[in-house]
């Protein structure tokens, strides 16, 4: 308990200390230490508006993916980003993600925003422009064909009070616990460590033998030993998409 306690500590002290605040106009300015595909730093505006906060991605997030050659645009991709966007507790405003908080909560939207355009970025990103499906599109179909339950974009609630979304809960069997899986589409240093602290937040919260597994794509490019064993590390079971019909066992209900 007291382990789990100090990297959650340890966590929030490193986001506080290296997030970045400035003044412009009517907005301010927040640079968080995430990294977006492009290595840049997610960067989210926010204003005091009616006695409310106004958070929002001022349109980036969307539009970068467009301009990357991935449109949103079939009725199942918008019924993903609509999930996956609630699931956060964030809305779509034209192309902008954005949330609304009072200044108890505002901590919480900020991180669920941010958390989103993450989810979203590496969730619809495609490596090549001709790719067609989604990679969770990919596992989505893969579950289904052989035959595993499953609820999908489970919105869970942390330790810490922040809510985490995990794509698929697969529930306890005769055999096997719970299952948390979050499907990991470009895996590098900053998705591995968001699903840490995700798993770290959430993982008293579930049943005592609960697993959490990443299913990480390594269709484009090798994934990393580093990446894996810092997944493993935490007690997480780092699967990659090439290996799962080997490890189809850890998946069946």
């Amino acid at each position: 308990m007291s382990d789990v306690s100090t990297l959650l500590d340890n966590y929030w002290s490193w986001l506080k200390d290296n997030t970045h605040v400035r003044a412009v106009e009517d907005w301010y300015e927040i640079t968080t230490p995430y990294l977006d595909r492009h290595n840049d730093f997610v960067q989210l505006y926010a204003k005091l508006d009616g006695g409310h906060y106004v958070l929002t991605d001022d349109s980036y997030t969307l539009t970068d993916l467009e301009f990357s050659g991935c449109k949103i645009d079939s009725p199942k991709r918008q019924r993903l980003l609509e999930t996956t966007l609630n699931g956060f507790g964030i809305s779509q405003n034209g192309k902008a993600l954005e949330a609304t908080a009072t200044a108890q909560t505002f901590s919480m939207k900020k991180h669920s925003l941010v958390q989103a355009i993450l989810a979203v970025n590496d969730m619809f990103y495609l490596a090549r422009p001709h790719v067609r499906s989604l990679f969770v599109e990919d596992v989505e179909y893969w579950l289904d064909a052989h035959e595993i339950r499953y609820s999908p974009q489970i919105k869970l609630a942390g330790k810490s009070g922040f809510d985490h979304l995990f794509e698929f809960l697969i529930p306890k069997s005769r055999t096997q616990p719970e299952r948390l899986v979050r499907t990991v589409n470009h895996p590098d240093r900053d998705t591995a460590q968001g699903l840490i602290m995700s798993w770290i937040d959430t993982r008293e919260t579930r049943p005592a033998n609960a697993r959490a597994i990443a299913l990480l794509n390594d269709q484009e490019s090798a994934v990393s030993q580093s990446i894996q064993d810092a997944l493993a590390n935490y007690a997480i079971d780092a699967v990659l998409w090439s290996e799962r019909e080997s490890r189809l066992q850890e998946f069946a209900a």
